[in-house]
């Protein structure tokens, strides 16, 4: 009888020590292998407190860097390295020093989504869930840059009452997400409960019952009493939802919120990635310990 690539990808997993690190977005044959599932920052979080040799990030790049600033004892390989996030493309560490030369007395913030070289020169990291506890924190702060996402820069901002100096960042899967979605949405299923995530666009997240990250969406689903919900992300998210809440019913608010990027990753390249222990992600020990102070700042706060 014919073994299959998951018990292949099973054994050889055994073999190597490694540890199977899946973001919510990504294929469900892929989420169907994972020993823990969830956002970029919270699977780094945990991938640090294994004992496992070996990391295999299934993600885009900048979490594979994330995981690697985090746990720079392991070996951090991802099945394909072309899998880039393009809001974390749209600043370089180049773009934010030139935007900290402009306000030299600002604190700067800054999303997750980011290079680990941009991490190495914020101040503060945070997450689509932490953002606003962060910003909160530095109330008192003369300036405080937000980068790269302006429209999470416009969710925290209204959310603290603090004016933040942004950057033109976004991402596209999000931004497909249109406020006539929702509304056809509600049409059809007038008794669901709306949740967005925060790098929607600020008319989106402004009609939702609930703006959450991937993570707080996941635990929302799973408590709320509501037995419809209209999910405004990447649908990759949703088979997690069905998985966990099988007597509810999940309704993606556009079928065009896909990223392609999230979606490079296969069964297959797990298993070649785990044959050849390719390809590496490395940060260097200067940028790593830059980036890590910005992690580690953020989790005294929050």
């Amino acid at each position: 009888m014919a073994v299959s690539i998951e018990e292949k990808i099973k054994k050889l997993q055994k073999q190597r020590d490694a540890v199977i690190l899946v973001h919510n977005y990504q294929l469900p044959e892929v989420q169907d292998i994972a020993d823990f599932t969830g956002d970029s920052l919270e699977l780094s979080r945990k991938a640090s407190r294994t004992d496992a040799k070996v990391i295999v990030f299934c993600g885009v790049y900048f979490m594979a860097e994330t995981a690697s600033i985090l746990c720079p004892d392991k070996k951090v390989i991802m099945p394909d390295t072309q899998a880039g996030c393009p809001m974390a493309d749209m600043l370089t560490a180049a773009d934010l020093r030139k935007l900290k030369a402009k306000h030299p007395k600002a604190v700067v913030v800054g999303y997750v989504n980011t290079s680990a070289e941009v991490k190495a020169e914020l101040d503060y990291c945070c997450t689509s869930s932490n953002a606003v506890a962060v910003v909160r924190a530095l109330a008192d702060s003369k300036e405080i840059i937000f980068v790269p996402d302006k429209y999470l820069a416009d969710y925290v901002s209204k959310q603290t009452g603090i004016k933040l100096i942004g950057w033109n960042g976004y991402c596209p899967t999000h931004a497909k997400i249109a406020p006539e979605d929702i509304k056809r949405q509600k049409i059809l299923h007038p008794q669901a409960k709306v949740i967005v995530h925060p790098e929607c666009r600020p008319e989106v997240c402004a009609i939702a019952d609930e703006v959450l990250s991937t993570s707080q969406m996941c635990v929302f689903t799973k408590e709320t009493q509501a037995k419809e919900i209209i999910v405004g992300t990447e649908v990759g998210v949703i088979y997690r939802m069905k998985k966990d809440s099988p007597d509810k019913e999940f309704y993606p608010v556009s079928e065009a919120a896909i990223c392609p990027n999230m979606k490079r990753t296969t069964q297959e390249k797990v298993l070649w990635a785990l044959e050849d222990l390719k390809e590496e992600v490395q940060v260097s020990d200067d940028i790593r310990r830059r980036a890590r102070k910005a992690i580690d700042r953020m989790l005294e706060i929050v």
